[in-house]
């Protein structure tokens, strides 16, 4: 038995269809925050002595490898089946037979999605736990804005009524959570690796300033806003990271970049070179309107990178002086010289972000939260079953007499 696991090594599940990416270290594939924290979460179970079993999407790979102690069973491709008619084959079919194949104690699935609420119904009725984690305010607002079909609507409804525990990333959330569906949630810290040992904790930043914008080119980042701002700030450098979206905005997005000479654009960028641009830049820059606990965040401040963002996940920044908030993104030229410009204050923010990283989000401080969680989501399930059990045999006993 592991220390301080309650019952010992458990089989768990976690499904990420878009994980497999992070598993290579974001050398290949879809990566974004959800699946940065999923692989880490992963990992770090399995060096915990749990039988962990990630699901995802078939990208080539062989069927049940292992990578960090992980089992990695497939699914079909995603561009796999007929419109209209992949939503059931071979989507949910290559689900329902991973689910099984996995044969796990626990479920645990991260972001509002239609697959909410199948890997619900799974383990509704084998009896097995299942954890849900929001990815954004999104996943907790009523009105289910990323979730434009009756479908997926639905079945993520579901997944939220059939859930024996909920995280939620921010108090905010929990409140949404609760006024919108009438579900407690816990709130958690969301996991972010360190900085690699060899990269020393650095309290200043090398002139000229550069400013880091990391994120999907896509219309709920607003990218544009970043644009504006260059152009109103040409003595700034900005770095744009990310990969962009197959669409017109996003096409546009990157034409007008390319026509301003203190914009660089880099395009995704693995895992292990990321860490270079919150190294050299003086502040990370977000755009976004609506997010959940941005990732990027995370790093930035594992870095002590200091924030200036048009989003605040329950006023954190302007609490805990890990940077500016602005409500107004037409704010964000002020923001960002007021803080570069007052070295006193930068260091200070800069502090502020690493020994709040230090404090909550480091993965020692983090994963033991979402370990414990899970173990309660499988103990509940398993005495429920012993309940149902025991009741069977009394109904057979008194049958017999």
């Amino acid at each position: 038995m592991m220390p301080g696991t309650v019952g010992g090594p458990r089989r768990i599940c976690i499904i990420s269809h878009s994980a497999y990416g992070a598993m290579l270290g974001g050398s290949a594939g879809h990566i974004g925050g959800v699946e940065r924290q999923t692989s880490l979460l992963a990992c770090w179970l399995a060096d915990r002595g749990h039988e962990v079993t990630l699901v995802t999407w078939d990208e080539g790979q062989e069927d049940a490898i292992e990578i960090g102690g992980v089992r990695i069973l497939k699914l079909c491709r995603r561009a796999d089946g007929l419109p209209g008619l992949r939503f059931f084959h071979p989507r949910w079919a290559s689900l329902l037979g991973a689910l099984r194949r996995a044969d796990a104690d626990v479920y645990y699935q991260n972001c509002g999605e239609e697959v909410t609420g199948q890997v619900a119904l799974w383990c509704r009725r084998r009896r097995a736990g299942f954890v849900f984690s929001s990815a954004s305010d999104a996943d907790c607002s009523r009105q289910l804005p990323y979730l434009p079909t009756l479908r997926e609507r639905m079945l993520y409804r579901l997944g939220l009524r059939f859930a024996d525990r909920i995280i939620v990333q921010t108090q905010t959330q929990q409140h949404l959570l609760s006024e919108g569906f009438k579900r407690q949630s816990i709130v958690l810290p969301m996991p972010c690796p360190p900085p690699h040992p060899s990269e020393p904790h650095r309290l200043s930043w090398a002139a000229p300033p550069r400013i880091l914008w990391i994120g999907r080119i896509c219309p709920q980042k607003r990218p544009e806003l970043l644009l504006d701002l260059a152009t109103d700030c040409p003595d700034l450098r900005f770095d744009l990271v990310g990969p962009a979206d197959v669409t017109p905005y996003s096409r546009a997005i990157l034409n007008r970049a390319r026509l301003l000479p203190n914009v660089r654009i880099h395009g995704p960028v693995g895992r292990q070179q990321i860490a270079a641009f919150y190294r050299r830049a003086a502040c990370l820059c977000s755009t976004s309107h609506q997010e959940g606990f941005p990732n990027t965040f995370l790093e930035a401040w594992s870095q002590g990178l200091p924030v200036v963002s048009t989003f605040d996940p329950d006023d954190l920044i302007a609490r805990r002086g890990l940077g500016a908030s602005v409500v107004d993104p037409r704010d964000l030229a002020g923001a960002i010289r007021g803080l570069i410009a007052a070295p006193d204050r930068w260091t200070a923010a800069s502090s502020n972000a690493r020994d709040y990283y230090l404090e909550r989000h480091a993965p020692d401080r983090a994963l033991p939260l979402f370990e414990r969680v899970l173990l309660e989501a499988a103990s509940v399930t398993k005495n429920r079953r012993s309940r149902i059990a025991s009741s069977n045999a009394r109904s057979r006993v008194n049958t017999c007499s």
